[in-house]
């Protein structure tokens, strides 16, 4: 059982990666979490929509996404990388436990 926790953990924080370089390619505009959603689906992590929007939702509690909801769409996420988060994803800053950044080799 443990194994199990560990690779939904390893998943989570896989995911959570991916969503910061998600944002970090959109960028200066957000990025709307079904273009998320399908590449994560690409990479071949199932996550649904609800999980990632609870992994959207971690990374802006961390300071690193700002999240719009955009009522006209259905409620549709919008994320954002924040100043913090371009650093996370550009190696300026360490990053928090939780995200599974790969070591840096340049």
């Amino acid at each position: 059982m443990a194994d199990g926790m560990n690779l939904e953990q390893r998943q989570r924080e896989d995911a959570r990666w991916r969503i910061l370089k998600i944002c970090d390619a959109g960028r200066p505009v957000g990025v709307s979490e079904t273009i998320v959603w399908r590449v994560l689906a690409d990479v071949k992590l199932g996550l649904t929509t609800h999980e990632v929007r609870r992994e959207m939702d971690y990374l802006a509690d961390l300071g690193m996404l700002e999240i719009e909801k955009n009522e006209r769409d259905g409620g549709e996420w919008f994320a954002k990388l924040t100043p913090r988060g371009v650093d996370v994803v550009e190696y300026t800053i360490e990053a928090p436990a939780g995200i599974a950044r790969p070591k840096k080799y340049w």
